[in-house]
């Protein structure tokens, strides 16, 4: 795999849950952001799937934070947080839209969601340290899930049906 795991080398679990906790705050923080955009276009369904899963993964978050106890995340951030510029986990702002259905959304989930379990599994290959991977393959089966309720909810939100009509198409202007 080619990427941001072919940059991170993670040697200690100390490391791998402040990397971890950094993916999962940042994936957080990208729900609430698609979830007030949502809410800004009086999507409330949309606000609502995308405050749930800023919800799970904070509580991924949380559950990595106490994992970690007293190894701490702190003094372990500044020099993770330097290998990329995209967290794996990270939705795709770029695919939002105003008329984004419930399926694209999760769709969109679905993808940082494999992202994260790619990532993670890649780290997991090159692990020697036999404590990190141990918790690799933790966060593994937890992506696995994720993964796997993603599809869950995307099976439950098809309808077949595309996009709903435009009211207020946009126009051109010159």
């Amino acid at each position: 795999m080619s990427g941001p795991v072919d940059a991170v080398k993670v040697s200690s679990p100390a490391e791998l849950y402040a990397l971890a906790y950094e993916i999962e705050t940042d994936a957080v923080e990208r729900y609430k952001l698609l979830a007030d955009q949502m809410q800004a276009h009086n999507n409330s369904e949309l606000n609502r799937i995308f405050l749930d899963l800023a919800r799970a993964e904070g509580i991924h978050a949380a559950e990595i934070q106490r994992m970690a106890g007293e190894r701490g995340l702190d003094a372990q951030r500044a020099p993770i947080g330097a290998w990329r510029t995209e967290s794996p986990e990270a939705v795709d702002l770029a695919a939002a839209h105003y008329l984004l259905t419930p399926v694209e959304a999760l769709q969109m989930a679905l993808a940082g969601e494999e992202r994260a379990l790619a990532f993670y599994t890649g780290l997991a290959a090159e692990a020697t340290d036999p404590a990190v991977k141990k918790l690799l393959k933790e966060f593994v089966a937890e992506e696995t899930e994720h993964v796997e309720l993603c599809h869950r909810l995307i099976r439950r939100y098809s309808t077949g049906s595309e996009h709903p009509e435009d009211l207020d198409p946009p126009w051109a202007v010159d």
